[in-house]
């Protein structure tokens, strides 16, 4: 007998529905608060949908019992149409095939190459700060976040004009990717219309400017120090091969998607909460200002401790990858439920990171619930990468590129806000909208 958490009438669901597609957030929200950590969903026709922001559910399915559980059509079918078979669109075997072969390129020995380039075009990107007026954040943030990406995959074997033809492309496809998996009712419109033909032109050209990237680098004899070049050199355990060029498009573009707009994201509510919080940017200033600008990344990283708090509170408040699901292979069960196989299960990591159960005054900004004596008991319902075999392999990346951002930032700029709240846009990735700051240079 298949045992579910409450239900939600699914008719009350198309009632919303439209309400819902701009921002489902409120209404998950609406369903925790009535219903519990879970509530399920019950289309006419279809399987169960069940959502959860429980601890333990979540940490049984991406860790102890990972192997019932795949990823949906949503990511493994449709995004994998626009962005191809990386580490986040694929699955089952050819998954763990290249996770082990790309995992060794994320290690901290390894970053340790990167962050150098990193920092360089951090340094670079702050440069184009409008000074004393108020400015939109995210096209700042997104535009660094880009050029650190493209900088660490490529070291720029290719031109500028190039790169910023790939972050349009990117931009549009993400855009589009939304649309179609948000309004799947106007597939049919999507492709009498052309938009979907027009759209897989993008792909098809963001791939062949990778492919000639590539190419060069295949030709070249000369050591990078990048991702490309770390990947290159990758072989698999089972035969010594190499990846394809097709295989390196697909893991280049998902590290383009998925690194580049999430950063950006995270940085754009990390300079908010700070600037909003006086005493926070205070000790962060503290902090930034007793280090030596001669000392190498790694050791800058490693005297960031406070920035590293801010970084790890926001991302608990604004996760970017802030829901992710699962779909049961096999039937299961778990604390009181049984559940039928092909149930898909939302997790919402926004909604577990504010949850009143884990979490004292869940919706302040509080960097120190992330000090050193602290941090244990956050573990176990903090999860901004994900948890398990599937946790985001550039977690690590992420976390230098962010601190690096903030303290060379506050190095150079004072920041001031008069927005107490921001507004978000929950779309692939948890969005910013209209976060603004003034910036003004330091004297001192």
């Amino acid at each position: 007998m298949y045992k579910y958490p409450n239900k939600i009438s699914f008719f009350k669901l198309l009632l919303k529905s439209s309400t819902i597609t701009r921002n489902p957030i409120p209404f998950h929200k609406e369903g925790f608060d009535k219903h519990g950590d879970s509530f399920a969903i019950t289309p006419p026709f279809g399987k169960t949908i069940m959502l959860t922001r429980d601890a333990e559910i979540i940490k049984y399915m991406l860790r102890k019992n990972h192997r019932n559980y795949n990823k949906s059509k949503i990511q493994t079918k449709y995004l994998s149409k626009y962005v191809g078979k990386g580490l986040l669109t694929a699955s089952g075997d050819y998954w763990l095939k290249q996770r082990r072969l790309i995992q060794p390129a994320f290690h901290k020995e390894k970053l340790q190459k990167l962050v150098s380039i990193m920092e360089v075009e951090i340094g670079k990107q702050l440069q184009a700060i409008k000074e004393d007026k108020k400015v939109d954040v995210y096209p700042i943030m997104n535009e660094l976040a880009f050029h650190v990406v493209a900088k660490s995959l490529f070291n720029y074997s290719s031109d500028d004009t190039t790169m910023h033809r790939l972050q349009e492309i990117i931009e549009k496809l993400q855009d589009f990717i939304i649309r179609e998996i948000r309004q799947p009712h106007k597939k049919w419109w999507y492709q009498v219309s052309g938009l979907t033909a027009k759209h897989m032109m993008l792909v098809q050209e963001s791939r062949d400017i990778i492919n000639k990237v590539i190419d060069e680098r295949r030709l070249s004899d000369k050591e990078h120090d990048d991702l490309l070049d770390m990947l290159l050199k990758a072989k698999y355990e089972e035969d010594g091969t190499s990846m394809t060029n097709e295989q390196l498009i697909d893991e280049i573009l998902i590290f383009f998607v998925a690194g580049h707009e999430t950063t950006a994201n995270a940085l754009t509510f990390t300079f908010h909460l700070i600037a909003k919080n006086t005493e926070v940017l205070q000790k962060v200033i503290t902090e930034v200002d007793a280090i030596d600008d001669n000392l190498p990344p790694m050791e800058k990283l490693a005297k960031l401790n406070y920035v590293k708090m801010c970084v790890e509170e926001t991302l608990r408040l604004y996760p970017p990858a802030w829901i992710t699901d699962r779909v049961a292979i096999e039937d299961d069960s778990f604390e009181e439920y049984n559940i039928e196989k092909g149930t898909m299960i939302g997790i919402s990591f926004y909604e577990l990171h504010r949850n009143e159960k884990y979490w004292k005054n869940p919706n302040d900004f509080v960097p120190e619930r992330f000090s050193e004596e602290n941090r244990k008991e956050t573990a176990g319902h903090y999860f901004p990468f994900g948890a398990g075999p599937r946790m985001c392999i550039g977690n690590g990346f992420a976390l230098y590129e962010m601190m690096l951002s903030v303290c060379a930032m506050l190095k150079k700029y004072h920041i001031e806000t008069d927005q107490s709240e921001v507004k978000i846009a929950p779309l692939i990735t948890l969005k910013p909208i209209d976060v603004t700051l003034k910036f003004t240079k330091r004297t001192s």
